[in-house]
């Protein structure tokens, strides 16, 4: 990074100050202290500095006083940290600032996270006692237990060290940056992605499209959109934009037929279309509720990547190395930039490597596919209350922080004001362990979901649910995310899972869809080899009576005698194949009589937050009157406007299926190649 002058510096440190960006504040002290790791005379300006980093749950603070030769003294202030691993680590990390010479150290074991921050803390003061500007991530802190969002950081412009000009910047190298990049190669568009990780990041292997190739070569009937548009407006309440929905019904066949003709005409992969009796409830589910489940057409080239050794974010990439781009990873958002005129122009964009500021010239758009925001428990318990204290487990991407949403946010956009968390009833956990949070010295924000799981696929299956009283409190039969939002109101927000040894029977006969269908597809390996691993977990119990396994569960006393008939009561109603309860379709209840007998304690598995930032039906954001905000796009987890109150799991592919159209709109747009 360029140095600049002392004046400059100042400058961006009272900036920072103000905005969140990490640059220490100074302050020109002379020291009394002994020197103890030198250098040479007139190094340094002397004085003492402070620099500051995030750690696992606060804002680490580290002060150092310079000669013009030496580190004279140095604090270490980690109180805010977990006590026992981070906050117990400053005076050993003081110790090695002070023999180090340099940022340079070798950190406490088990305290890493709060040693890197150090470190980075660190590094900020040698960079003021030698009149350089080192400013630390514009990222952190990501907000606090007050304030999910932030200010927007204030970069002075010496600090931008790199200027790069493109016509459409894509930042995220996810599922929907991927697909767009594909598709602005395959057009020979000017175009730039970033990425602040070190890889593409994962893939979502499923997606929903209507009416394509796949679905026309089975035979498939043309779909009832309007019945369709109408369910998933219904499913959200109402709270959607049903022009939104309309693109992604209409045009995902063309965004299937792209896909395939790179994946399938050009690499020879093959695509599995998820249709007929197997994306299809059981005739006599429709007696219940088939008007409120509407399966949608799913595609994966899941046995190709298998076989070739590739996720398709992956080969994606190699496609369009292949057509001379590529992708600049370690590379972060840190804003957005916009004109007089209020359109976005583009991004300031930070190195993760060396911390140098980039600014990117968008001359056409920018579109936003950064995900969503499960991996930041600041904004999951501020935006999603409800779905953050039914949740036990995670299989989000950790990289998932909403540092999109935030930078968008700040620019003007408009957020939808309604959570919509991706929730499967899959996370399991030993007894006792109540849904939220837990304290975590390694996670992100100093906060984790309990379970070790990250999802137990046979949870899904509508086996009998009892609470910690041993009471039945709901019909089990329903989309992932009802029984979890059901458990919100019982004791630990989570319920067991009984069924006994003809689990595989039953989850055949259940016939459950989308991704739970795993459970009877993949036969007696598939099923055992997902229990072995929960009860070596300590989290599933196999016991030859139910009273063993009562007891295992943790019933006593008046719960374990109304557990044990709940069970009796429950075998009643499979006898008499009639729910008078609850009023599950007879086919899905199931006899809990033939040891042995199986339990387990659920909650939600967190995959991924829809909440994001509002769109019309081109996919421009929107602002805060509902105006497209000229020069910016969103797509995947990031962006709004299509669910509200949870995402409707049982239309299988739908939300990803959203993400690769939208990805593929956006590029026309600001490319001028969509003729709708």
């Amino acid at each position: 990074m360029n140095k600049i002058s002392r004046k400059g510096f100042l400058k961006i440190a009272a900036a920072a100050a103000m905005s969140g960006v990490t640059a220490g504040a100074l302050a020109a002290c002379n020291s009394a202290s002994s020197s103890t790791a030198s250098g040479a005379a007139g190094q340094y300006i002397p004085g003492t500095y402070e620099g500051t980093a995030e750690g696992i749950s606060s804002t680490v603070k580290v002060t150092m006083t310079f000669s013009d030769s030496a580190v004279t003294d140095v604090v270490v202030d980690t109180s805010g940290e977990t006590a026992s691993f981070g906050a117990a680590a400053a005076d050993e990390l003081r110790e090695q600032l002070l023999s180090a010479g340099s940022a340079e150290i070798d950190g406490v074991s088990g305290s890493t996270i709060t040693s890197d921050a150090v470190m980075k803390a660190a590094k900020s003061c040698y960079a003021q006692a030698k009149g350089e500007a080192v400013v630390s991530s514009v990222q952190l802190p990501t907000g606090d237990t007050n304030d999910w969002l932030g200010k927007e950081p204030d970069i002075d412009e010496a600090a931008i060290t790199e200027t790069v000009d493109t016509d459409i910047l894509i930042v995220g190298a996810g599922n929907g940056g991927m697909f767009a990049a594909a598709y602005a190669a395959k057009n020979g568009l000017n175009f730039r992605v970033i990425e602040q990780n070190a890889n593409v990041q994962d893939t979502r292997h499923w997606y929903g499209a209507i009416d394509s190739a796949a679905a026309k070569a089975a035979g498939e009937q043309p779909a009832d959109r309007a019945k369709l548009l109408s369910e998933i407006s219904r499913y959200a309440s109402g709270k959607c934009d049903q022009r939104v929905v309309k693109t992604w019904i209409n045009e995902s066949a063309a965004m299937h037929d792209f896909m395939r003709s790179i994946l399938e005409d050009k690499y020879g992969w093959v695509c599995d279309f998820t249709s007929g009796s197997e994306a299809t409830w059981p005739a006599e589910n429709a007696e219940h509720n088939t008007d409120y489940l509407f399966p949608v057409q799913e595609h994966n080239y899941m046995a190709s990547e298998r076989e070739s050794g590739l996720a398709r974010n992956e080969l994606l990439l190699q496609y369009i190395q292949e057509l001379g781009y590529d992708v600049d990873f370690k590379t972060s958002l840190a804003k957005l930039e916009k004109n007089s005129e209020g359109r976005i122009t583009g991004i300031i964009a930070q190195s993760t490597e060396d911390d140098h500021f980039i600014r990117y010239n968008a001359n056409k758009g920018v579109l936003l596919a950064c995900g969503g925001f499960p991996g930041n428990p600041y904004m999951m318990e501020q935006l999603d209350p409800l779905g953050t204290s039914v949740t036990t487990a995670c299989s989000y991407s950790p990289a998932d922080k909403g540092y999109g949403i935030r930078a968008a946010v700040w620019a003007g956009a408009n957020l939808d004001k309604e959570a919509a968390p991706m929730l499967f009833d899959r996370g399991i956990v030993a007894p006792g362990v109540d849904a939220g949070y837990v304290d975590s010295d390694s996670a992100f924000g100093g906060k984790a979901f309990p379970g070790n799981i990250r999802q137990y696929n046979p949870g899904t299956q509508p086996f009998l649910k009892v609470n910690r009283n041993g009471e039945r409190f709901a019909n089990e039969s329903s989309p992932y995310n009802d029984i979890v939002y059901a458990a919100a109101h019982q004791p630990g927000r989570v319920y067991a899972q009984i069924c006994d040894a003809n689990i595989l029977e039953d989850a055949k006969r259940f016939h459950t869809i989308g991704c739970s269908a795993q459970t009877r597809n993949g036969g007696e390996k598939y099923i055992q080899g997902k229990m072995d691993e929960a009860i070596e977990a300590g989290a599933l119990f196999k016991c030859d009576t139910l009273d063993e396994l009562a007891d295992k569960m943790g019933f006593t006393g008046a719960a374990k005698d109304t557990f044990l008939a709940t069970v009796e009561r429950y075998n009643e109603l499979y006898d008499k194949q009639n729910d008078e309860d609850f009023g599950k379709p007879a086919y899905r209840l199931s006899a809990i009589r033939t040891a042995p007998f199986y339990g387990c304690w659920l909650g939600a598995s967190l995959l991924t937050t829809e909440q994001g930032i509002a769109i019309n039906e081109k996919g421009q954001a929107l602002d805060n009157n509902n105006q497209p905000m000229e020069g910016l796009y969103i797509t995947g987890d990031m962006s709004g406007s299509f669910f509200a109150n949870n995402y409707p799991c049982l239309m299988a592919g739908v939300a990803m299926g959203r993400t690769l159209t939208f990805a593929m709109k956006a590029v026309k747009q600001m490319a001028g190649l969509d003729n709708a």
